[in-house]
C-alpha cells in the first residue's frame, strides 16, 4: 500500500467576537438542527460530503456506534437544505471546560461553489458559541476549533481564514492513500 504526505491544520476562534459571518447565499438555503438522532441520516451526510475527498475512519462504525456519537449531550448536526435538499452539514463536538470542536463541516459535492459553505460555517460557529444555551449542563463555549487538511477541498482553508478562524498548529504526516470510497461503491472516479 502507498502512502502520502498530508498536511493537517487546526484552527480555532477564542471569542465570539473573533467570527466573521458569511452572507446568505441566494435562493431558499435553509440551515435547520437535526434534532432527532439518526444514524442512518448520520451516515449519509458524512458519506455524502466526504465521499470524494476519502473520509473513511467513520465508515466502518456500526449503527450502535453512531447512535452513542450521537447521542453525547451537547452533540449537534446542522444541516444546509437548498430547496428541501440536503446539500452539507456542520457536525458539533462539545468537548471539556467550554471547548466545542467542528468535528465534521462540508458540502455534497453538487452544491459546492454556490457561496452555501460559508453561510453553513458561519451558521455552525455561531451555534458552537451559544451550545450552552440549548444544553444548560454545559460549560459556556470559550473556544471554537476544528482541523482541515490537504485532503480537503480547495477553498476550505480559504473560508476558515475568512470566517475568523486562526492557525495554532500545523502537521504533516503519512497517510495510506485509500481510494475514494463515494457515499456508494464507484459514485467518483478513483
Amino acid at each position: 500500500m502507498s502512502s502520502a504526505p498530508v498536511t493537517t491544520w487546526s484552527l480555532e476562534q477564542t471569542s465570539p467576537a473573533d467570527l466573521l459571518p458569511a452572507a446568505a447565499p441566494d435562493g431558499d438555503v435553509r440551515i435547520v438542527r437535526a434534532e432527532v438522532p439518526s444514524p442512518e441520516f448520520s451516515r449519509f451526510l458524512y458519506a455524502s460530503v466526504g465521499g470524494d475527498i476519502r473520509w473513511t475512519d467513520r465508515l466502518g462504525w456500526d449503527y450502535a456506534r453512531w447512535q452513542r456519537q450521537l447521542d453525547r449531550p451537547g452533540a449537534e448536526t446542522w444541516v444546509a437544505y437548498d430547496r428541501g435538499t440536503p446539500a452539507g452539514y456542520v457536525e458539533l463536538e462539545p468537548q471539556d471546560d467550554g471547548v466545542v470542536e467542528i468535528a465534521y463541516f462540508g458540502l455534497i459535492p453538487a452544491f459546492r461553489g454556490r457561496r452555501i459553505g460559508g453561510h453553513l460555517l458561519s451558521y455552525g460557529a455561531a451555534r458552537a458559541w451559544d451550545l450552552a444555551e440549548r444544553w444548560p449542563e454545559r460549560t459556556p463555549t470559550k473556544r471554537v476549533w476544528l482541523h482541515t487538511c490537504s485532503k480537503d477541498g480547495e477553498f476550505a482553508m480559504d473560508n476558515y481564514l475568512r470566517r475568523g478562524f486562526t492557525l495554532f498548529d500545523t502537521k504533516v504526516e503519512e497517510e495510506a492513500v485509500v481510494a475514494t470510497p463515494g457515499p456508494w461503491p464507484g459514485a467518483y472516479p478513483a
